[in-house]
């Protein structure tokens, strides 16, 4: 327990450094005004914080690497070092710290991909599901790092809060039968 504090420790310092290493530019004779975004979701994985990166960029195009860094076990405190990222997609920034097995991913924290029509559904659907992920039920999956996900047409929301009671209860009772959420099917 005392060695998981230690690494803990010194992941939690090298990820903080990482945030405002890539928060503030600190290039000689260049005034940088920086914008921190208020919350920063870290995602915690056991190896390879490059891959992890390149791996949510392949699949969110618009995204992009903001920063990488590689740190040796004496710089980090962990014997095996660790690697952290820094990403941006769809706005918001992720902070990806690879510091070991220690933690795993769970359900109970998870993110919601809202999504314009059917196509963009069946898109981050099999993007995420593929080499690994793993299909769950009223939308939800798992990727294949097992970090959850829910994907979720905006036009879900319409039925399943529908004026008309036999919309709603239509929308809802077929959603508890369906992995991915198929729209021809809720309406």
């Amino acid at each position: 327990m005392k060695n998981r504090k230690i690494i803990f420790g010194a992941a939690a310092i090298v990820a903080l450094s990482l945030l405002a290493t890539s928060c503030f530019n600190n290039k000689k004779d260049k005034k940088v005004t920086a914008t921190i975004q208020k919350i920063t979701p870290s995602l915690w994985v056991e190896k390879d914080a490059k891959a992890v990166a390149n791996y949510y960029l392949s699949i969110f195009k618009d995204g992009k690497l903001k920063d990488f860094h590689q740190f040796n076990a004496a710089e980090s405190g962990n014997n095996a070092g660790l690697e952290t990222a820094v990403i941006e997609i769809a706005g918001i920034e992720f902070s990806i710290l690879a510091a070991g097995p220690l933690f795993k991913f769970n359900e109970s924290v998870s993110f919601v991909i809202n999504t314009k029509d059917q196509a963009e559904t069946d898109y981050y659907w099999e993007a995420l599901t593929a080499n690994g992920g793993e299909e769950g039920s009223c939308g939800w999956c798992k990727d294949k790092y097992g970090l959850s996900w829910q994907v979720v047409p905006t036009e879900y929301f319409e039925l399943i809060h529908s004026g008309n009671p036999t919309v709603r209860e239509k929308a809802l009772k077929k959603t508890l039968t369906q992995k991915k959420l198929v729209l021809s099917e809720l309406k």
